[in-house]
């Protein structure tokens, strides 16, 4: 077990490195995961009385549960810090993201900074299943 554990532990350091050299090197692009879903993270913008934002809300509210019943936002959560939520929404490009929640009342408002950051499959599984490549 101690082993498996240092075996995963060195393959996700290995591939976290592949990938932020992939980029600035041209690493194959087999080691960067394709995209599955965004995840955004939105905080309330600087000098936003909370006031301006709970005025929105309502209708903020009745935009996302249409997202999330037409499929559209995976997960939602609250931040732990109470300063603002994260969606992690099911689409394949950042510019998807970005046309969804910008059509959100918040999004319209520009009362909100929002965040996005394209995530997929751990990619450092494949040094424990080297088949898998294949």
């Amino acid at each position: 077990m101690k082993f498996m554990m240092l075996v995963l532990m060195t393959a996700l350091a290995a591939a976290s490195d592949a990938q932020s050299q992939s980029a600035a090197s041209g690493v194959p692009s087999a080691v960067i995961p394709k995209t599955t879903a965004v995840m955004v993270i939105e905080t309330p913008r600087q000098g936003v009385a909370v006031q301006q934002i709970m005025t929105v809300m309502p209708e903020e509210i009745q935009a996302t549960v249409r997202l999330y019943l037409d499929g559209k936002i995976r997960e939602w959560y609250s931040r732990g810090d109470g300063k603002g939520v994260i969606f992690l929404l099911d689409v394949k490009t950042e510019d998807e993201a970005r046309n969804i929640v910008e059509a959100l009342p918040l999004g319209k408002e520009h009362l909100m900074n929002l965040q996005y950051i394209p995530v997929g499959p751990l990619m450092a599984l494949k040094a424990l299943n080297p088949a898998a490549l294949q």
